[in-house]
């Protein structure tokens, strides 16, 4: 009787405050994915140099003006020595250099795909791992709630025991084994209490507010769980078109291709139009204060400056080419685990905690009705047990609502239609 009003006064008190509480949803959680986590953060400046990088290829001809000086003098023929200042102002605009400025801005554009296609690789990851670290939480309030229910049956067979003990019913060894396995089970359930707190922290800081932790959690619905998902032969090659790090990865080899052809352009001449308005301290017959012409220029001799130039774009080239080859083979082993994981827990894996909790009901229901007819005292077992199965349900939906999180991932953000399935 004490122990039903303790549990009910608890209940209470627990009910009250999750009303004053926040509850957390997980459609909430997930929209902290365009929050400005240090993880985005990361890929939106290495977004925005890539930008900035663009800007500069592209301002290769634009047009400049700038002025030009000296302070000097010079002896005349005649042995006296002059002045000989000049001041100059120049106008001057690229017109042609055959090559360098479109293929660098090539280059920066792939560069600035490469860096989109990355930064939405970010945001699927972290709405990867907000999903999971909000489930973490929910599997830890629950495995807390059954440890804490375990606790309770193993103090209370120990407090029966002690009065027992008194009056020479039981031998101090039986008493003592009561109370060291209460101590594991309390052991057991003060490290799940741990865990509810640490699996907070760790979903603050997913959903980027790390000062504050979430107090209660709503149950998703999961309706997603239930969508068809297309064979391995049907999915692998929308992978390889679809897939963010293959598409980063591939633009990253075109902006290699680009910036080689702007390398090797190096060695094209260049056309320029110039326009100069001067003043001179020295007139000469020879100068003029204002002049206006085409300035071409014909590299004849560049030493190993290009040479060793390509060569290291080859080099990053080939390297970047190795990458994308590896990642096509990971993506093809990841992609067939997560279908085969999706498959295990549809079938098997719902099929077995689906039985489990039938059992259990039946079993808690056969405990309370032998507890009101004071025939056992398992009741409080048998509770925590039916909430170890519920446990293992929620655990399948979890794994699966992730599975298919990292398969759309995979898949860039959609997955390709099934045949048969309903719209």
């Amino acid at each position: 009787m004490r122990r039903a009003a303790w549990g009910a006064l608890l209940a209470c008190a627990l009910s009250a405050t999750a009303a004053a509480a926040e509850k957390l949803t997980l459609d909430e959680a997930l929209a902290s994915v365009a929050a400005p986590h240090p993880d985005r953060r990361v890929a939106e400046s290495e977004l925005a140099l890539a930008r900035a990088n663009r800007e500069e290829a592209d301002s290769r001809q634009d047009f400049s003006l700038f002025l030009d000086g000296s302070l000097r003098t010079g002896r005349r023929p005649d042995g006296d020595w002059k002045p000989d200042n000049i001041g100059r102002i120049v106008a001057r605009k690229p017109l042609f250099d055959f090559g360098r400025s479109s293929q660098a801005i090539a280059a920066a554009d792939q560069e600035v795909t490469a860096r989109q296609e990355a930064l939405y690789n970010v945001e699927s990851l972290r709405r990867i791992d907000i999903m999971a670290r909000y489930f973490d939480v929910l599997m830890a309030d629950r495995q807390y709630a059954a440890d804490n229910e375990f606790m309770a049956v193993a103090y209370v067979a120990w407090d029966n025991a002690k009065d027992r003990f008194k009056v020479g019913q039981i031998s101090q060894p039986a008493l003592l084994k009561l109370e060291t396995e209460y101590q594991d089970v309390r052991e057991r359930r003060n490290a799940s209490e741990q865990r509810m707190r640490s699996a907070r922290q760790r979903l603050a800081q997913a959903i980027y507010r790390p000062g504050t932790l979430p107090d209660e959690l709503v149950e998703p619905e999961l309706k997603g769980n239930a969508r068809p998902v297309p064979e391995y032969e049907t999915l692998l090659p929308w992978v390889m078109a679809k897939n963010p790090r293959i598409l980063a990865l591939q633009a990253q080899l075109s902006a290699s291709d680009a910036r080689l052809a702007a390398i090797r352009a190096e060695r094209n001449p260049t056309l320029d139009a110039e326009i100069i308005g001067g003043g001179y301290s020295r007139e000469s017959t020879t100068r003029d204060e204002a002049s206006a012409g085409l300035v071409f220029t014909i590299p004849l001799y560049q030493g190993g400056r290009v040479d060793a130039r390509i060569a290291r774009e080859l080099a990053q080239k080939e390297r970047t080419a190795a990458e994308l080859e590896k990642l096509k083979f990971d993506l093809s082993d990841t992609l067939l685990a997560t279908l085969q994981e999706i498959e295990w827990l549809r079938g098997s894996s719902r099929t077995a905690a689906d039985k489990q909790i039938e059992y259990r009901d039946w079993a808690l229901e056969r405990a309370r009705a032998e507890y009101e007819l004071e025939l056992k005292t398992n009741l409080g077992t048998s509770m925590a047990e039916t909430q170890m199965a519920q446990i293992r349900r929620k655990q399948v939906e979890y794994r699966l609502a992730l599975a298919l999180a990292r398969l759309q991932a995979l898949s860039g953000g959609n997955l390709p239609p099934v045949e048969g399935a309903r719209k």
